[in-house]
């Protein structure tokens, strides 16, 4: 466990140096690598969204693409295409920017829901499957999306479907005064280009299987249970959280655990998570003028939930 601890530090240490002043993200970002999961970062632009991804993967030492997504891009255009070698007389198959170990999907609610939903398998099964063959994608395997606000114009609202398979949903926001006035001053922040590798793939494929070893107790898991019934008879939301919102809600926490340097799960691991995990699955109950806030729902729930002892 403290080589675990080591290692997860020196990450976190590492992508750091490129986006300056903000530790909690990079650990919420660093929980989603360990817990095999994907991270939808919902900000305005130019706070860091692809900084947090570029030095992610310089840091792991991984593949890294950036796909810009657009109105008229098309799921070949992510995933690869079969194209026809005169020379063989067969179809080859060309893989996508998706075949790599960082994904930045930036933008992601620019482009059609058709597009959208070509990442859905690649999400939640690491594979492809294009003309009846089935392609798997390196390990280890991450989708950071980013996603402007609604408002913004020329955006299409992310499927329900599709959101269920981010592990966490957060934001970055501003950096403070101090550490944007570093950034002004040109020394504040490292460029992505220049991190090295701090960990090896292999390093990180250990830890995600040391994440699957952290200890639940019943009250935990009792905790798990309670919290996502309270989802289901919120009166303001018309659906609750899924099975799969459970499970994702426990993986995040065996990775909190594992990042803390504990083997087992405290309930404090799961209420920190609890809002990041579960308020993009949830939806609300008919019309909300916009003046309610699914995150701040999930979070009255939280205290209302007896927290075990």
């Amino acid at each position: 466990m403290t080589g675990a601890l080591e290692l997860i530090r020196r990450l976190e240490d590492n992508v750091a140096r490129a986006l300056v002043g903000k530790p909690e993200v990079i650990r919420l970002a660093v929980i989603g690598l360990l817990a095999r999961g994907h991270l939808l970062i919902e900000d305005v632009p130019g706070v860091g969204k692809t900084t947090l991804a570029a030095a992610l993967a310089r840091s792991i030492g991984g593949g890294f693409q950036r796909i810009q997504f657009t109105s008229d891009m098309l799921p070949s255009d992510i995933l690869g295409v079969s194209v026809y070698q005169p020379d063989r007389g067969d179809f080859v198959f060309k893989p996508g920017p998706l075949f790599t170990n960082i994904v930045l999907a930036d933008e992601i609610n620019r482009t059609t829901p058709k597009t959208q939903s070509s990442l859905l398998e690649a999400m939640n099964e690491a594979q492809v499957s294009l003309d009846h063959s089935t392609y798997q994608l390196p390990r280890p395997f991450m989708v950071l999306a980013t996603q402007n606000p609604l408002e913004y114009e020329g955006t299409h609202a992310l499927p329900e479907s599709q959101l269920d398979r981010f592990l966490l949903r957060i934001t970055i926001g501003y950096p403070g005064a101090s550490d944007e006035k570093a950034i002004l001053r040109g020394g504040g922040a490292t460029p992505t280009e220049a991190l090295g590798p701090v960990l090896a793939a292999a390093d990180v494929l250990r830890l995600q299987d040391e994440v699957e070893r952290v200890r639940v107790a019943d009250s935990v898991l009792d905790y798990v249970l309670a919290l996502v019934a309270a989802t289901r008879a919120a009166p303001p939301l018309r659906l609750g959280v899924s099975p799969r919102g459970s499970l994702a809600l426990l993986r995040a926490a065996r990775a909190r655990a594992l990042a803390d340097g504990r083997d087992f799960v405290v309930p404090d691991d799961v209420k920190t998570l609890a809002v990041p995990a579960l308020a993009h699955r949830v939806l609300l109950r008919g019309a909300t003028g916009g003046e309610v806030d699914p995150a701040a729902i999930v979070r009255a729930l939280c205290d209302s939930v007896p927290v075990p002892r």
